[in-house]
Order: structure tokens, then sequence, then C-alpha cells
């Protein structure tokens, strides 16, 4: 009951919005999925700038690892760092994230003079096609990562502690307070980030909206990051 309740609120709300905007305010629900590191780094800050024109639009948020089915209706947007996107689904590609190397500065000597011994951070077994993980056990393929996490945002939180370092995209490194840079942009280890929709979503206004507010926002965050 409270759930209904709470619906119907949301219902009233955008109803009120809607006679006072007129015919043009965009109104429902959209869903989109991202991974956590995808989330705090880049889609908060986009939507912090523009979902307040937005009041009767509402947006569910799920974080996974994993591609949604978007064909099952499990989302309606995938924001997905991938170089494979799936080929039923349609989507803007907003640039290039390169990964570096991160961690306290206290790791940066004796990175470059014994890898290693430096214990190092990774994601686990879930993820075997990681970009990091392909990198590392082609660059250091002696490397055994001390400390394996579930997802990539578990592993900057690692990283932030002062526990070891790893591989991260460089919008994620940069927000690690503490962290630094311990390399340069990783040789043949970048992903394209992608903003992906169902074909039949092109005729939902509330989608569309969605994905033209995000998709440049998106863009110049990423290209802000290949500029430093």
């Amino acid at each position: 009951m409270a759930e209904q309740a709470e619906y119907a609120e949301l219902a009233l709300a955008a109803a009120r919005v809607a006679l006072q905007q007129g015919e043009h305010v965009i109104s429902g629900t959209v869903r989109l999925t991202c991974t956590d590191a995808v989330l705090h780094s880049l889609l908060l800050p986009a939507l912090a700038g523009f979902m307040p024109q937005y009041p009767a639009l509402t947006l569910e948020l799920a974080t996974s690892n994993a591609f949604a089915n978007l064909s099952r209706r499990d989302a309606d947007i995938a924001l997905r760092l991938t170089n494979t996107p799936p080929e039923h689904l349609i989507g803007r590609c907003l640039g290039r994230a390169e990964y570096v190397i991160c961690g306290r500065p206290e790791f940066r000597e004796t990175l470059e003079h014994n890898p290693a011994s430096v214990p190092w951070i990774s994601p686990d077994d879930s993820m075997p096609d990681h970009p990091s993980v392909i990198w590392r056990k082609q660059a250091f393929p002696a490397v055994i990562p001390r400390y394996r996490c579930s997802n990539m945002s578990a592993v900057s939180q690692l990283v932030a502690a002062g526990l070891g370092v790893a591989a991260l995209t460089d919008f994620t490194a940069r927000g690690l307070v503490g962290a630094e840079h311990l390399s340069e942009p990783l040789q043949g280890c970048s992903t394209d980030l992608w903003l992906l929709t169902r074909p039949d979503c092109r005729a939902l206004r509330s989608v569309q909206t969605l994905i033209e507010a995000l998709a440049p926002l998106l863009r110049a965050a990423l290209a802000a990051e290949q500029a430093r």
C-alpha cells in the first residue's frame, strides 16, 4: 500500500507539473543501468546538471557488472564501457577511456623497479574479460593480485585506502583522494563508453530526452580527461 501511495503521489506531482508547463513537459519513468564506477565518476555529476530541469521525469538506476538484458525490458538505457556493444542495441559512442596504474605515491619507486613486489588490487574471477585483467596478465604475468574485488568501485576504494595499486580508468583515478597516476596511459588498455538503448525506445520522449541530455555532458567529461 505504501508503494502504491508513493507512485500515486508521484503521478499527481507529474500531473501538476504538466498543467503548469503545458503539453511539452517530459514525464515518465526511465530505467538506466551502469556499473558502480561509471555511476560515481561520470553519471552522477551529469545527472546533477540537468535532472532538476525535468521534475516530472523519474529515473530508476541499477548498477551491475553484467549487461542488462534490454530486450527483456530489464532497462531502457545502458551506459557501458565496452569495445563490443551488442549488435541488437542502438546508441552512441561517447568517447574513449584510458587506463592508468593508480595508487599512493609511496608505491611509485617500487612499482618502477619491481612491479611484482607491489600489492596489486584486481577484479575477481567474475570479470575475467575486464580490460585491466587482460592487460595485467599480458604486461606482468608473474603478478598475483593480493586483493580481488567483485566490482571496480571496490577496487578503487581499496586503492584510495592505500592497500595497493590497480589499473583504473583515468576518470576514476582522478577522483581518488590521496592516490596518484603512477603510469602513463597503458598501451592496449582502453575502452569506449557507449550510451545504448533498444530500437523501440526511439519513440519514447522520456528515453530520448535523457539520452540527448546525457550524451554531450558525458562526452565533454571524457574529453576533459583526455586533455589533462
